[in-house]
């Protein structure tokens, strides 16, 4: 995966509006000093950020989003907490993930070839020549700063890469498997006037087994289509399923998998109740490529997850708390950088 696709996703795309959240190394993670230069926001071991590298990051994003949602979203808040605050304390915490990446690397002697720094340089000098007068002034970057934080965005995504690489693609049919049935459920419950759960009596609930019994064998027979009994008789929300493995209930998903297309399932208890199912489809091909897509990655992530965090139990973390408390984001109609993670390398 190229540092776009990926860095852009963790960098980016969390910061979806309504669910904020840090993770890797936060601001809570980070003991707060002094004796910091004038500019200087946070160390991690000997990893520096200074102010115009969070002002980038910080702007980019703020920019992004005012092109869709407009300026009046800051004005958001959430449990007591403004929306603005919460974009910085996630940039924090992303451009502390990338020094914290980059010093895996030195621990690992990875560093960028001839042709990453090459390709670098390139990204770097396009960025720059993007930026007008006044974003150059109001952010303080130089072409040497966006080198920097460039280079350190292509090592980390080489660390990434080099943290999975004993990753076995292969996965299989079976296990990336994707099926759909439909389904007749008979409940055990019911729900009183303030929507609490009320449990069937044992009477009541044998009724329900009995009812659920006679159903498979009026499906079995196939007089009805399984369609018409389900309007008749279902009792669930929904009738027809799509899914793989691990997204349904433990019962339902062994009976659903242990069926072959049309066959129709003997009955079995979820915690809803009696159900019945039929087999539409006991393999689609699309979604089970999409799914080993998605199980690889996962696995990737894992992988790459717990050797990042047993390194980052290892890191001294320090914080300006003072100029980190100073920042607020640059409105001024003639800043409008937005691009600067649209790198390829």
């Amino acid at each position: 995966m190229s540092a776009k696709k990926r860095l852009l996703v963790n960098i980016i795309s969390v910061l979806a509006i309504g669910c904020l959240c840090l993770t890797g190394c936060t601001k809570r993670d980070i003991v707060i000093t002094t004796g910091f230069g004038s500019d200087e926001l946070m160390r991690i071991n000997n990893k520096t950020c200074y102010l115009p590298e969070m002002m980038l990051y910080l702007t980019t994003i703020q920019n992004q989003y005012e092109d869709v949602y407009g300026p009046e979203l800051w004005s958001q808040s959430r449990d007591g907490e403004s929306l603005e605050k919460r974009v910085k304390d996630m940039v924090l915490a992303k451009i502390a993930q990338v020094k914290v990446m980059n010093l895996m690397a030195e621990s690992y002697g990875l560093s960028l070839d001839e042709r990453e720094t090459e390709a670098v340089k390139k990204a770097s000098e396009s960025f720059y020549a993007s930026l007008n007068d006044k974003e150059r002034e109001v952010l303080n970057v130089t072409e040497e700063d966006i080198v920097n934080f460039y280079s350190e965005y292509a090592l980390a995504d080489k660390v990434y890469e080099y943290v999975i690489r004993d990753i076995n693609p292969e996965i299989s049919d079976d296990e990336a498997r994707t099926i759909t049935v439909q389904a007749i459920l008979i409940k055990t419950y019911t729900h009183d006037a303030r929507g609490n759960r009320i449990e069937y009596s044992e009477r009541t609930q044998r009724e329900a087994a009995e009812r659920a019994r006679l159903v498979r064998e009026l499906a079995v027979a196939g007089e009805d289509s399984f369609e018409a009994l389900s309007a008749k008789y279902n009792e669930g929300d929904e009738t027809t399923f799509t899914f793989k493995r691990g997204e349904m209930e433990e019962t339902f998903e062994e009976a659903a998998f242990s069926l072959d297309k049309d066959e129709i399932s003997e009955v079995f208890v979820t915690s809803e109740g009696y159900v019945i199912l039929k087999c539409v489809s006991d393999f689609d091909i699309d979604e089970t490529q999409l799914n080993k897509v998605e199980i690889l990655a996962a696995r990737k992530e894992a992988v790459f997850d717990e050797t990042y965090d047993e390194f980052l139990g290892t890191l001294s973390k320090t914080l300006n708390e003072k100029l980190y408390n100073q920042i607020i984001m640059i409105h001024d109609k003639d800043v409008k950088t937005k691009t600067f993670f649209d790198v390829e390398f």
